[in-house]
């Protein structure tokens, strides 16, 4: 079983119960944005994870309330820039391939905002509970940059025109637009995100974890036959722009 992590200063924390696990974005002071040491911190986690059999489901959200506000830019931007940016694009491919790999249930619990980066990350997750104020955006185009990691997902788990929707309008998509496009899973009270996450978590943590495994292996075979990274190399491959 993989320790909990209670350190407050950690970008990422971990807490685990009886047969799932709470992942919490913790970098409140900058809305949960990403930048290289969550990065690492998640990619890590997602290793641990990947190890723990015990674990068949994980509650994904940001800490105080809101879930992710996309790439700390402002962290990325800095003279001279943060010795982690070089190999940021990299590091952030090996957290969206263990999301692909993953064989447990992802359930995110969105409150507030999940914006471009945090976009990507919501889509990653088999549930999307969203509060009924929230909102989900994709909002690269306006920028003139790509979203190849919301692409990916989108691909994988969408229509070309729920996709089309998402990425090439670039607005904030409301919790009801999401859940009218099969994208939400359920909306709820604000108040009641993180119960009704847990609840489903807690729900498949119940279940036999080789079960909640094959099922999970099945599905992802299914849809994207071919390997994680494959499967976002195909999805970057015409999309120069830097990661999102």
């Amino acid at each position: 079983m993989i320790a909990n992590t209670a350190n407050p200063a950690t970008p990422v924390l971990l807490a685990c119960h009886d047969g799932w696990a709470e992942l919490i974005l913790n970098r409140p002071e900058r809305r949960n944005a990403i930048d290289g040491p969550l990065a690492a911190a998640l990619a890590e986690i997602l290793a641990c994870l990947r190890q723990d059999d015990t674990i068949r489901a994980v509650v994904l959200r940001g800490a105080q309330g809101a879930f992710c506000s996309g790439l700390d830019l402002k962290a990325m931007t800095t003279e001279p820039p943060p010795a982690w940016t070089a190999g940021f694009g990299a590091l952030w491919d090996q957290v969206h391939a263990a999301l692909l790999d993953s064989r447990k249930a992802w359930v995110v619990a969105l409150e507030r905002y999940a914006i471009n980066g945090g976009a990507a990350l919501a889509l990653a997750g088999d549930f999307l509970v969203c509060g009924e104020t929230a909102f989900l955006q994709i909002g690269e185009v306006q920028i003139g940059m790509a979203a190849p990691r919301n692409a990916a997902w989108l691909a994988l788990r969408h229509s070309e025109a729920v996709a089309a929707r998402l990425c090439l309008l670039g607005d904030r998509v409301a919790a009801a637009e999401l859940h009218r496009l099969g994208v939400a899973t359920e909306v709820v009270a604000d108040d009641q995100v993180l119960p009704r996450a847990r609840a489903i978590a807690s729900t498949i943590a119940a279940y036999p974890a080789d079960a909640v495994a094959a099922i999970k292996a099945g599905m992802r075979a299914a849809t994207a036959q071919m390997p994680a990274r494959e499967w976002l190399a195909a999805c970057t491959r015409a999309l120069p722009a830097a990661p999102r």
